[in-house]
């Protein structure tokens, strides 16, 4: 099930790029789906802030347990919860 917080299809599209491709920046995600590199970071960002994608280091991202079960319809993103902010 969706979450309020999703944007579809685009967060679809970045966790099966990360999923595929491994670890990507935004800019790398964007070309690898055709969104701006703003667009992919903004919504990498909100999908680590619950948990579907790990940020490994200063800008770069891998999807998470979480994010491969999302994408095999084993988890309802409406029950995330959201990290608190550092």
């Amino acid at each position: 099930m969706d979450a309020d917080w999703m944007s579809r299809p685009a967060d679809d599209q970045i966790l099966e790029a990360l999923r595929e491709h491994g670890a990507l920046t935004p800019k790398t995600m964007g070309e690898h789906i055709g969104i701006t590199n703003n667009y992919a970071g903004e919504r990498a960002r909100m999908l680590s802030k619950y948990g579907l994608v790990n940020r490994v280091a200063r800008g770069v991202y891998m999807i998470s347990g979480d994010g491969r079960a999302w994408l095999d319809e084993d988890l309802d993103a409406s029950t995330l919860k959201p990290a608190d902010d550092e």
